[in-house]
């Protein structure tokens, strides 16, 4: 018998410079959703983070809704790191 890995939660960020001034909450869940929007992610390379702290602050915000400024930094670095991790994989 193998045992489920527990996601607690998901939260999706966007961002395109040209529509917004902040990456917006594209998809939120927990359980089936979460699984689901993990799912999704990977299927279409998109590079997962698992932050547990980062996930409660921002899956209190509302879908659509741009992340407010004082999660700028902590998202920038993480977006930084993940356009760095693309820019390595475009090379190979």
């Amino acid at each position: 018998m193998t045992q489920q890995h527990q996601v607690p939660g998901a939260v999706a960020l966007h961002y395109d410079p040209k529509k917004g001034r902040a990456p917006k909450i594209t998809a939120k869940g927990k359980g089936d959703l979460a699984r689901k929007i993990i799912e999704i992610a990977r299927k279409n390379n998109i590079e997962i983070h698992q932050d547990p702290e980062l996930f409660h602050m921002l899956s209190r915000l509302d879908l659509n809704n741009e992340i407010p400024p004082v999660l700028y930094e902590v998202v920038a670095e993480l977006l930084s790191f993940v356009y760095l991790l693309n820019a390595r994989e475009s090379k190979k």
